[in-house]
């Protein structure tokens, strides 16, 4: 009896064009990096394209993950015929400032698009799937019809590293401020800590705006702040203190999440770290850094998940809106309650899964590409 051979099929291949440093941040690449993730324990091969060699800590985020990057050409036709040469199944396009011609092109080549957005920023890119993770994000009304759009919180992308440390999903009628949660703090001092972290590059100096407020109080506390350059580092440490009061500043680590669950409160700007901090269960007030971080703000502060300081621009030329912002971390300080409250609310809206979610919705529109 003659012996029948299933053919093998093709292991997919994904490419993510996105860059990462400066004032682009590391936001794009850190949820970039946890999609591949999900990809490559699927079994698929993934290729990052871009400029992302800049700086140490987005370099170790690829060769740590054995993730291979080329650089990305800035015309659509020469990306898309990179596309091809690579025989990628799909590519994942992440960043405001790439050609909106990029998707267009590369869909032109028999290639399928995934567009991650953030409401109407990054949205004129043509894809046959679109991904909006954050927090009340609806179906964007300018694109197609036939095109695919995931929406809202069960989306979100986290790594591994934040994946791992979640905390375990409160059971189902335990009260908000409950004890069931354990405390994040492993200090044996008596001052609250608090991790102060803007993203991995804070391009607006947010920390040296910041910290002095949580400092204004007068309340004892033990500050870490992430400074991504020398001189933010050196205005940290000169920062008048009083007495229980320590700053501290650190590069960016590696192992954010790690930090995040050994402090009592973070302050953050309102990017996509939002929905790490809360998957980690981690108490966080908000500022608003840029524009395109305003909507995600408000709907977070607003649905009570975080609480507000408000915008850096005020809050760098206001006095009553750093008075304000002041009294709003002196209180979370001062109220373990509060701290416990907001640490309930934000875990209970992100499971972790959602890149799993979006990986099921890329490899299926990348097998359906190859069939056709």
């Amino acid at each position: 009896m003659p012996l029948t051979v299933t053919p093998r099929r093709p292991t997919p291949a994904f490419g993510f064009r996105c860059d990462a440093g400066g004032v682009i941040g590391v936001g794009h690449l850190v949820r970039c990096v946890a999609l591949a993730e999900e990809l490559v324990a699927r079994g698929a091969r993934v290729t990052f394209l871009g400029d992302l060699t800049a700086l140490p800590w987005v370099r170790r985020q690829l060769d740590d993950r054995n993730l291979p990057v080329l650089p990305a050409p800035q015309s659509p036709q020469a990306l898309a015929d990179l596309v091809v040469d690579l025989g990628l199944s799909a590519v994942v396009l992440d960043g405001y400032h790439l050609d909106p011609g990029c998707g267009a092109a590369i869909r032109a080549r028999g290639t399928a698009v995934l567009a991650l957005v953030d409401g109407s920023f990054g949205a004129e890119q043509e894809a046959d799937l679109y991904l909006d993770q954050n927090l009340g994000a609806q179906r964007l009304p300018g694109i197609a019809a036939q095109a695919q759009m995931l929406a809202g919180l069960e989306y979100v992308l986290l790594r591994d590293v934040v994946r791992d440390r979640r905390p375990l999903v409160m059971p189902s009628g335990v009260a908000s401020g409950s004890s069931s949660i354990p405390s994040a703090s492993t200090s044996s001092v008596s001052e609250p800590s608090v991790l102060a972290v803007f993203g991995g590059t804070d391009p607006y100096d947010a920390a040296v705006t910041v910290v002095p407020l949580l400092l204004a109080g007068g309340k004892p506390v033990m500050v870490t702040a992430v400074a991504a350059r020398p001189e933010v580092a050196e205005a940290l440490h000169t920062l008048p203190t009083r007495p229980g009061q320590h700053v501290q500043a650190v590069p960016p680590v590696d192992d954010l999440p790690a930090l995040v669950r050994q402090v009592d409160l973070v302050v953050s700007a309102s990017g996509s770290s939002v929905w790490e901090l809360l998957c980690l269960g981690a108490p966080t007030a908000l500022v608003c850094v840029t524009p395109n971080q305003q909507v995600g703000y408000q709907q977070v502060v607003g649905r009570g998940l975080a609480a507000p300081l408000g915008a850096l621009r005020q809050l760098q030329d206001d006095p009553d809106a750093r008075r304000a912002a002041s009294e709003v971390l002196t209180r979370l300080l001062t109220d373990s309650g509060a701290r416990r409250a907001l640490a309930t609310a934000g875990l209970a809206e992100v499971d972790g899964r959602g890149r799993e979610r979006v990986a099921d919705a890329l490899l299926g529109l990348a097998v359906g590409r190859v069939a056709q």
